[in-house]
């Protein structure tokens, strides 16, 4: 398939520019959420937390996409998506300059507040770049827009541990790496409110999906049409709630894992290029630290998430989308048992392998979700949105479960969540009462 077909409209325009400036939006959140979670295992050590207590950092970040949700989605309707874009980018800025004071202030609730803000302005930017990426071409290449998008998202998640890990941890210690915890979120406000200025000047055309149910007709007023009648959409919210909750668990909680129930490496390993000051040595083995296992995760896990991405969205240009979703998802039902059962290596292979598979559930659910919507898909981009707080509740079962047993047993919090989105991929056509983007990006071209 031509790629350029990909973002050609009816009307012969080519919005590949747009595509492209709007991406960036994906990779920003990538790389503020690639940093969150690798600050877990930071605060656990600085405050001496539990990790059921250090999940309040996912709690606060998810917490602003609640709060922010529909706001968002009444934003992107009064002030079309470029109003929108650019709201959010102000919103992440204020919240990364935020972390200034609260360096000084040096409080949990604090950093929090600014997790929180940063969440609100992703929220935003969410909200509207989600479902825009669906319209800026042929609608039979929604999903594959979408997913070929969140690659860069998934290029931010590797940059996000890279970036946390030189600052949030450090060789003399959590207490010299808590007073250079801004740096990055400093570095971040400042790109950002460039970003804000590029999308200001930019020519981002107001666009919509299809109205493929007609929900916005007016032919009989007397029927108020409701994006809750369709059962497609109201599944992407339960789906899109605990596919988050399973990969803030498992993202989150990475870096415990990794110290806590990888075996031992052998000592020539431990002094290779690879562990070099990334080990630590107990009872005469060696092991890896809280530095190794953030090199794992933005090494390893997020290239696996950005291939699993990229490899995807070409999927999905052969095979139907609910299909490629409803698969994707039991495989990782399979790879979460495997985690739980404690088999060595083979579970630390499993918990990587989670990571390609788990890539394509977020835009994909998304885009079943929204399919038909027209300019509803807003309002309904919103509540999609909102349901990200399933990410905000669940780890903290997970990381209870981590507590009370060990990380390994916490996994079957996620195996969980993983089995329901299995169920919305397979059961989409029924609930949608159509093939939809799924039937005609089968063929490719």
């Amino acid at each position: 398939m031509n790629l350029t077909k990909m973002f050609k409209a009816e009307n012969g325009k080519n919005y590949f520019f747009t595509f492209a400036l709007v991406s960036t939006l994906f990779l920003l959140w990538g790389t503020c959420n690639g940093m969150i979670d690798v600050m877990d295992k930071h605060f656990q050590d600085y405050l001496h937390l539990t990790k059921s207590q250090s999940a309040w950092v996912q709690f606060a970040h998810y917490l602003g996409y609640l709060l922010m949700a529909l706001p968002a989605s009444w934003l992107a309707r009064k002030l079309g998506y470029k109003g929108g874009i650019i709201s959010g980018l102000l919103l992440v800025s204020l919240g990364g300059f935020w972390f200034i004071p609260a360096t000084s202030i040096s409080s949990f609730w604090a950093f929090l507040l600014g997790v929180c803000l940063i969440a609100m302005g992703l929220t935003i930017l969410e909200t509207v770049a989600n479902p825009y990426t669906t319209v800026l071409g042929p609608k039979q290449y929604a999903a594959t827009r979408i997913n070929f998008a969140q690659s860069f998202n998934g290029i931010g998640w590797i940059f996000g541990p890279i970036i946390g890990g030189a600052f949030f941890y450090s060789s003399e210690g959590a207490e010299a790496a808590q007073k250079q915890l801004y740096i990055p979120y400093m570095i971040v406000a400042i790109i950002v409110l460039v970003m804000a200025i590029i999308f200001y000047f930019a020519n981002v055309p107001d666009l919509n999906t299809e109205d493929e149910y007609h929900l916005n007709e007016e032919k009989d007023k007397t029927v108020k049409r409701s994006i809750w009648t369709h059962p497609h959409f109201t599944g992407a919210v339960f789906a899109q709630f605990v596919y988050v909750a399973a990969q803030a668990g498992i993202f989150s909680f990475f870096i415990n894992y990794m110290i806590e129930e990888i075996p031992s490496i052998s000592q020539g390993f431990a002094n290779s290029w690879f562990f070099n000051d990334r080990t630590i040595l107990k009872e005469g083995n060696y092991f890896v630290n809280e530095k190794g296992a953030t090199f794992l995760l933005g090494t390893i896990g997020f290239p696996l998430f950005l291939l699993g991405r990229a490899t995807g969205a070409a999927i999905m240009r052969k095979l139907k989308a609910h299909h490629v979703l409803g698969t994707y998802a039991l495989l990782n039902v399979f790879l979460c048992a495997v985690v739980v059962f404690k088999l060595g290596w083979i579970s630390v292979t499993a918990v990587f392998l989670s990571f390609l598979f788990m890539s394509i559930m977020f835009p994909t659910i998304f885009a079943l979700g929204i399919y038909g919507l027209g300019v509803q898909a807003k309002k309904a981009s919103g509540f999609i949105v909102m349901a990200i707080i399933g990410g905000a509740i669940m780890p903290k079962l997970m990381g209870h479960l981590g507590d009370v047993y060990n990380m390994s047993v916490g996994f079957i919090m996620p195996m969980i969540c993983f089995a329901f989105v299995s169920l919305y991929g397979y059961f989409w056509p029924k609930l949608s009462k159509a093939e939809g983007i799924a039937e005609v990006s089968t063929k490719g071209h």
